[in-house]
């Protein structure tokens, strides 16, 4: 088999999540079911559980934290963690969320940052992005913006954002060192990096590394700690922190991420 490039990864990620959202929009039309069925029936690819049922990634992680957010928004998420939880988001901050999807993140973290503050969501999908921005207006929230483009080239100007969060994103990513960069970019000084991640264990065997359907399930691109720690330094974030959540495979785990941007 051929070895798949950046861009073969890319267009089969986005297949994914265009058609998680896509039966997320046509079931809730029609009124059969909810965005967490809906998810459910796309396939066994996008499985919220892992092997032995347990729920691993989307609602069932948010708790109370979801309560910021329309209800067909956090069912909508595919994440595998709450980003927002450890963001200590602030008043009058500016939020970007790479891989926005449903737009659940964003629009909990509009809520944080107030009538001063922005919450800006990237994703390369147009089925997301159409549903996140159904998901604002329902809700009435007016200080978000849903933006299309890849995480590999943030569209937004070097020293823009105070904060950068993800949701079981960045090791989508074919070029996750060029994520971190690009995110380094658009941090202001002393700007903060808080995301849920998978992390591989570092014995993962290749055979799941190469499995394209595991790597749209979020586990066979993940970096390990180790890496992820040096990809964060390189990119010039210092302060950086792992802390495992939960098990997701029997080779990963959903880890909280958080880094800092230096103040000079």
């Amino acid at each position: 088999m051929a070895e798949l490039t950046d861009t073969d990864i890319r267009e089969r990620v986005r297949e994914r999540y265009a058609a998680a959202a896509s039966a997320v929009a046509e079931n809730t039309a029609s009124g059969c079911c909810g965005a967490a069925e809906a998810i459910a029936g796309c396939g066994p690819d996008i499985a919220s559980t892992d092997k032995h049922g347990n729920e691993v990634f989307g609602v069932a992680l948010y708790d109370a934290e979801g309560d910021a957010a329309p209800k067909a928004a956090v069912e909508a998420s595919l994440g595998c963690g709450v980003p927002t939880a450890v963001a200590d988001l602030h008043e009058g901050e500016t939020v970007l969320d790479l891989g926005s999807g449903a737009g659940a993140d964003v629009l909990i973290s509009a809520r944080r940052v107030g009538a001063t503050g922005r919450a800006i969501g990237l994703d390369m999908t147009d089925e997301m992005l159409e549903l996140a921005r159904a998901n604002a207006a329902g809700a009435g929230v007016e200080n978000v913006e849903f933006v299309k483009g890849y995480i590999e080239e943030i569209p937004l100007p070097e020293a823009s954002v105070d904060v950068v969060i993800s949701n079981c994103v960045i090791n989508l990513a074919a070029d996750k060192r060029r994520v971190l960069a690009e995110t380094a970019r658009v941090l202001k000084p002393g700007g903060r990096f808080a995301v849920s991640d998978v992390i591989a264990d570092a014995e993962m065997d290749e055979a799941t590394r190469a499995d394209m359907q595991e790597w749209t399930g979020c586990i066979a691109g993940a970096l390990t700690e180790d890496e992820f720690r040096r990809a964060l330094s390189d990119a010039g974030l210092t302060d950086v922190e792992i802390r495992e959540t939960h098990r997701v495979h029997e080779h990963a785990s959903s880890a909280i991420v958080r880094a800092r941007k230096p103040q000079s």
